[in-house]
């Protein structure tokens, strides 16, 4: 698996664990999606920052800033990151 992958997983889980935390806030609170979603949601939110941190070598201290924004931090560092080989082009002008 490689590390882009493994950021784009782990930006994935944090946002729709914090979607689900939200609406279970925002509606019927339920004690076992709170007790099962919170450390799910912390989990996914610190394997954000691993990954983009020490796995991902394309990625720009911009990015790596942005990995620290909860909830969406990791979403944001997947747009900054260019995959390797982006940007050069073989077109002539």
């Amino acid at each position: 698996m490689t590390a882009v992958r493994t950021l784009r997983i782990a930006a994935a889980v944090e946002a729709v664990s914090l979607v689900v935390l939200l609406a279970n806030l925002a509606t019927v609170h339920t004690r076992a999606v709170t007790a099962l979603g919170g450390p799910v949601h912390g989990t996914a939110y610190l394997a954000t920052i691993a990954a983009c941190a020490w796995l991902t070598p394309g990625a720009t201290p911009a990015a790596r800033w942005r990995a620290l924004i909860p909830g969406i931090g990791g979403l944001l560092a997947l747009r900054r990151i260019r995959p390797q080989g982006a940007g050069v082009t073989d077109a002539p002008r």
